[in-house]
């Protein structure tokens, strides 16, 4: 992940994209649980990823995908930001550990999660930090008030949940 552009001195930016390594040290417990065959392992953290992310996918659309999308400019990206979500969610309540299938769409999964939290990284952030004005900063501050960090509480805690 990019650590370059100066988005991480923007609190909330830092703030989802710290929510980002800990989905994606997530997915590695999840990748590891599937190489040794661990199905049931990989299941619930399947459970706790799809937990979070719904959290964190819900003070991005609010927050600095609303403000993208009201300032205008890079209002297309903002949706298909959105769409991938839509897309995420859609293929977690699809997996089911009795699937034969099931190590090969979970895998896939978390790989287009990987590249939607690079897109949002090298994309969005770096946009919404030069690009946003007052109002937009106000929609972002707000989602995160409405909403805090899972990483502020007992669900971004180690372990299953």
């Amino acid at each position: 992940m990019c650590e370059q552009c100066g988005c991480r001195g923007v609190r909330p930016i830092a703030e989802l994209m710290d929510e980002h390594y800990v989905l994606l040290d997530l997915a590695g417990d999840i990748r590891r649980s599937l190489a040794a065959g661990d199905h049931p392992a990989a299941e619930a953290a399947l459970r706790r990823l799809a937990r979070l992310l719904a959290r964190h996918v819900g003070r991005e659309e609010r927050g600095v995908l609303a403000a993208v999308k009201q300032q205008g400019d890079f209002a297309e990206a903002a949706e298909k930001l959105e769409d991938e979500h839509t897309f995420l969610d859609r293929e977690l309540d699809r997996l089911d550990v009795a699937d034969p299938a099931f190590p090969v769409r979970a895998l896939s999964l978390l790989d287009a999660l990987a590249e939607h939290i690079d897109r949002e990284n090298l994309g969005v952030f770096p946009v919404a930090v030069v690009t946003l004005g007052a109002a937009g900063w106000e929609t972002v501050g707000q989602a995160h008030a409405e909403q805090p960090s899972f990483l502020t509480d007992e669900a971004a805690a180690p372990g299953p949940s």
